[in-house]
């Protein structure tokens, strides 16, 4: 098993190039006081809108950014609209992992030539500030993969969109770029969204995880990680495994009604900053009990932050051999126990935390007992 969890060095070639996330999109119950949120606690800007001002009358829509991060948040003003119906079914929750491409209309042939179904066909969309060509395909669940051409354009985010700022003074808290984006899928289907995402995109497999990798007494689960060829854009996919009571998985499964987008993880260059900020915002974090910090330092080796430091703010430290990491996970961000967030400064570590998966999943477990769905 060590040898399939450790990064491959297998050049990968891209069935066409991906530049990066180009953003986020969450439909949500109330956009308007989403936003709000992710600017005060996470530290992000408005930087367009969309809406019933801008001749949109069933949909509000608010695009947040921090650094290379875009956010949008999405709403139904109508009851019987698509945003209305998914938000019933799955809670707020991410809708769109939209990709930065060179060549939306050829990435979005190739792929349906590949197996994709699509989702919408490519379209151009323009105003004043130039035009964008977007196209789009089904990933698991209902998440979709918009692919993003924008070389032609130079407004706030897309067409149709004005720019916006908030009138509240907003602090950033050094969220850099989007690290890696996890689904859960159902119980046998992890190989199968692993194969579309290398026959459809051209992605490698990076690192396999089974469930005596990341297991507790009480629950397991199952992971697969796929990474594009500069590695900007990585996914690892879950599924339950086997456990003596219900995994972190099946009740993400069991509250969001289908596969989706379980966490995100942000990358930053000073992780006790942010931590930090986020803490006094008011963003609550799984905790890990203090006796973890007695011993981590024998598996990990010496590390640049202070241990009481990262001890005083429950961050997890790991290492692999390129070098180490730091991470720490939110409690889910909303009502359902679906979506929440990774913070994770690297110090080198292509890797994902191994060494921290049974104390970040007992902490996990711990949270499953409070709400009795463990």
């Amino acid at each position: 098993m060590d040898a399939l969890t450790k990064p491959t060095t297998e050049t990968i070639q891209d069935t066409f190039p991906i530049n990066g996330t180009d953003y986020i999109e969450f439909y949500v119950g109330n956009a308007k006081q989403a936003a709000h949120y992710y600017q005060t606690a996470f530290g992000f800007k408005l930087i367009a809108y969309r809406g019933p001002e801008t001749g949109v009358k069933d949909t509000a829509s608010y695009v947040l950014q921090q650094d290379k991060i875009r956010f949008v948040l999405t709403a139904a003003l109508t009851p019987d609209h698509e945003v209305a119906r998914h938000v019933l079914k799955h809670g707020d929750g991410v809708k769109v992992l939209a990709l930065w491409v060179d060549d939306a209309e050829g990435a979005h042939r190739i792929a349906i030539e590949r197996g994709a179904k699509s989702f919408a066909e490519p379209q151009r969309i323009e105003d004043k500030n130039g035009h964008v060509v977007t196209a789009s395909i089904h990933t698991y669940g209902e998440t979709i993969h918009t692919f993003v051409e924008r070389s032609s354009y130079a407004g706030p985010f897309l067409p149709g969109f004005v720019a916006m700022e908030s009138p509240m003074e907003v602090e950033p808290i050094g969220l850099k770029y989007v690290d890696h984006c996890v689904g859960n899928v159902e119980l046998g289907q992890m190989n199968e969204w692993v194969k579309f995402y290398q026959d459809v995109m051209g992605f490698k497999l990076l690192v396999t995880f089974d469930d005596k990798d990341i297991s507790t007494k009480y629950t397991a689960l199952m992971s697969k990680v796929v990474s594009n060829g500069n590695g900007y854009i990585k996914f690892p996919i879950n599924e339950p495994a086997q456990g003596l009571k219900k995994s972190q998985i099946e009740e993400y499964l069991d509250y969001y009604r289908s596969a989706g987008v379980q966490h995100i993880a942000i990358a930053t260059n000073d992780i006790i900053h942010t931590v930090d900020e986020l803490r006094r915002r008011g963003v609550d974090f799984l905790r890990v009990p203090d006796t973890y910090y007695d011993t981590v330092l024998e598996r990990v080796g010496e590390i640049n932050e202070s241990l009481q430091e990262l001890k005083r703010l429950n961050i997890l430290i790991d290492r692999d051999d390129e070098g180490y990491l730091l991470q720490i996970f939110t409690k889910p961000v909303q009502d359902r126990p679906t979506v929440f967030y990774e913070i994770i400064q690297r110090e080198g570590a292509r890797s994902f935390g191994k060494g921290n998966f049974k104390a970040l999943f007992e902490a996990i477990e711990r949270e499953q007992e409070l709400r009795g769905t463990l």
